[in-house]
């Protein structure tokens, strides 16, 4: 697995272009996520959860009906790390399936 490091400014910036939807909003990276039910945004959650609990590295989220709010920083270090950036990927995956 990946090595967990903070992101530079640079590589954040260079991560970004290729996440569509994605930015940084108070320090942490950032998504909202529209479902047409709550069926669906809650299987996406539980689809990344899985994800997730296999990193141990979870998401700071909120849901409400079809809305699913995601923010993903690395407390212990502080920042942005590389794990946020690939759970941000496997998101971006599971909605392609």
């Amino acid at each position: 697995m990946a090595k967990r490091v903070l992101l530079t400014k640079d590589e954040l910036q260079q991560a970004l272009k290729k996440l569509p939807g994605w930015k940084v909003v108070k320090g942490k990276l950032h998504k909202e996520y529209n479902f047409r039910s709550f069926v669906r945004a809650f299987g996406f959650m539980a689809s990344v959860a899985i994800e997730a609990q296999t990193m141990n590295h979870h998401p700071e989220w909120f849901n409400v009906y079809g809305k699913v709010r995601v923010d993903l920083v690395t407390h212990d270090l502080g920042g942005i790390s590389t794990f946020d950036l690939i759970l941000a990927q496997k998101m971006e995956l599971l909605l392609s399936r």
